[in-house]
């Protein structure tokens, strides 16, 4: 995939812009770069799927930022799964859960399964280097992750951002800022 540059915009409705708190008066739009980072370092993510019947199904998992897109693995029979089979349209979460500090993101997209070797060779090399030991280590809780992945025992998916969103918090100034790809 060749990631995108996507427009960026604050929205002044839910920031902190037109608060009278000082220091308020200089929010800006987070830039895509930071952003990104921020989904680099990620460790946890939650994915929302729609069910055959509409509602929602949400649930955490590991995910990595990987040449433009989040990428996600899950059982052939999880309910993710069969939602996607059906509905490809999910969205992707990850932040902090403190008025106090962080930026929250908040990915939109279609997931779209990556069938292609040396993509999901390049895919699980992100994985590894994200989560280290975890992936890497015999002792690892996802030991054995891309071997999963290769067998096709497990589904790796990209979401490359139709839309994204950023909510930035520091306690007393808070950003909400919508990037359009």
């Amino acid at each position: 995939m060749k990631p995108r540059q996507p427009t960026t915009e604050l929205d002044a409705r839910y920031s902190s812009a037109l608060n009278p708190r000082p220091g308020a008066e200089d929010v800006t739009a987070t830039d895509w770069a930071e952003a990104e980072r921020r989904l680099q370092a990620a460790e946890v993510f939650w994915i929302t799927t729609v069910r055959p019947d509409g509602r929602l199904h949400v649930t955490p998992l590991i995910a990595a930022w990987h040449d433009g897109a989040l990428h996600f693995s899950t059982g052939r029979g999880e309910q993710k799964a069969k939602n996607l089979a059906g509905n490809a349209h999910c969205a992707l979460t990850t932040g902090h859960n403190s008025l106090s500090e962080g930026l929250d993101i908040v990915i939109e997209g279609s997931a779209e399964q990556v069938t292609d070797s040396a993509r999901q060779d390049e895919v699980i090399a992100a994985f590894e280097a994200q989560y280290g030991d975890h992936i890497a280590s015999p002792e690892g809780v996802f030991h054995g992750f891309g071997d999963g992945i290769r067998q096709g025992d497990d589904l790796l998916f990209a979401v490359a951002p139709c839309t994204a969103y950023g909510f930035g918090h520091d306690g007393q100034v808070f950003s909400h800022t919508r990037y359009t790809f």
